[in-house]
């Protein structure tokens, strides 16, 4: 049953943020509950351990938001359910299994708003819930850089080679997995004008016809890989819609 989006969420007097989780260990339920009920503007709600309880209890509960195991979520089917609820702010918990691009472009094109590593510290978990809860989006600055990694295009015949910059290679790698500007757009949370602007200088220094050229020309010259991954510096950032 999908959540009621009818009515508005249920909120205290105060104004308190009200947090949700979905997640199968016990000790984490524990651990953001005890971190929600010490941080002022935030109050706690209610955890569930798999998904069915975890809809009944959205829905009966109303939270504000919501923060989902990835590992309950395999493929994206809780995210993109809960996420139908405007009223609702989905943040996705990321992870090693599921810090792919692929995973992290479908779960923000399905609508969730958050995307955080598993392994996130207490503040960064914080601040993902409250830039969420501001009708922002979050997303985690070490998913956003592991996805991809700086890449050199082909060897010119002069032999220079012609860079990709590490956003570059990003959008291409996202082109490469079917996504249009749009959703590349709301993957990486800018404007449509500047992936625009991205696939244009990805064409040029790839001597490319088009995107699909360009991504048969990535994969032959090793610029794109089927795994695309690489270490990334520890961090969050707040990136918004342009």
């Amino acid at each position: 049953m999908p959540p009621n989006t009818n009515q508005p969420p249920v909120r205290l007097a105060s104004g308190a943020v009200g947090v949700a989780l979905i997640d199968g260990v016990p000790l984490v339920r524990e651990g953001l509950s005890a971190l929600v009920h010490r941080t002022a503007g935030l109050r706690w709600v209610g955890a569930a351990e798999n998904p069915s309880v975890g809809v009944r209890l959205c829905e009966r509960l109303r939270p504000d938001v919501v923060l989902v195991d990835s590992g309950l979520d395999p493929r994206g089917q809780l995210s993109h359910l809960l996420a139908g609820n405007a009223t609702l702010g989905v943040i996705l918990l990321v992870d090693d299994a599921h810090r792919t691009t692929q995973y992290v472009a479908g779960a923000v094109t399905a609508g969730v708003r958050g995307v955080v590593l598993r392994t996130a510290q207490p503040p960064q978990l914080l601040k993902a819930i409250q830039t969420v809860y501001a009708e922002g989006r979050y997303l985690d600055a070490a998913l956003a850089t592991t996805l991809t990694a700086p890449v050199a295009g082909p060897r010119h015949p002069n032999g220079r080679r012609q860079p990709l910059s590490q956003r570059e290679h990003q959008v291409l790698q996202l082109i490469a997995d079917g996504l249009e500007n749009q959703a590349i757009a709301n993957v990486l949370f800018v404007s449509v004008e500047t992936i625009r602007t991205h696939v244009k200088s990805i064409l040029r220094k790839l001597a490319s016809r088009d995107r699909t050229h360009a991504v048969a020309v990535a994969f032959r010259s090793g610029v794109l890989t089927v795994d695309g991954t690489a270490r990334a510096p520890r961090g969050g950032e707040d990136l918004r819609v342009n």
